[in-house]
């Protein structure tokens, strides 16, 4: 193409040399309309074919570009939208989530609740029982002072008040006792 310019070029300065030296009428306008008709029909004729080449190739990569580019917004769109879809999923999980969450704490503070007053009647229960075995041991206790304190009262009492002729007459009584246990008993094997 650059070859083609320059010939044509080359072929205009020889005919504007010629018509250079007349000055006014039509002869002088002649010359250059000529050249510049002659370098037009050259251009025409020499850059035609790759012209239309090239913007028809242009054309094509044109095409080519808008539709790789429609293909690649449609792609984009479809990206889009599947992410659209996936943040209204993860909206929905995280919302379960938060319930479930909610949910178990819920049953799991229930459950605290339910064993602490599970261990307080626990404790309860074995407060009562310690504190009945406490009284139950201090009423022995009382009990056991009580009759010890009983038997050193009738003691007491029984040696203030019995006499001599007392002890002799129990003496008796009981050795009287223990001689019909024998003959009892004897009488009772046969």
């Amino acid at each position: 193409m650059l070859h083609a310019v320059l010939f044509v070029l080359f072929a205009a300065v020889p005919a504007l040399a010629a018509g250079g030296g007349e000055e006014g009428g039509h002869d002088g306008l002649l010359f250059p309309l000529l050249n510049f008709a002659l370098l037009i029909a050259v251009l025409v004729y020499f850059t035609r074919k790759p012209i239309q080449t090239f913007f028809a190739e242009r054309r094509r990569s044109i095409h080519t570009d808008l539709e790789q580019s429609a293909e690649l917004q449609r792609q984009a769109e479809e990206r889009h939208a599947k992410f659209q879809r996936r943040l209204v999923e993860l909206e929905r999980e995280l919302e379960e989530i938060r319930r479930l969450g909610r949910e178990r704490a819920d049953a799991e503070r229930e459950q605290i609740l339910t064993d602490a007053r599970e261990s307080a009647a626990r404790i309860e229960r074995t407060a009562r029982s310690a504190i009945d075995q406490e009284l139950r041991r201090a009423r022995e206790k009382l009990r056991d002072e009580a009759s010890d304190l009983a038997v050193e009262l009738a003691a007491g009492l029984l040696g203030e008040r019995v006499t001599d002729q007392d002890r002799d007459r129990l003496v008796d009584e009981f050795i009287a006792r223990v001689e019909q246990t024998p003959a009892a008993a004897a009488r009772r094997e046969n």
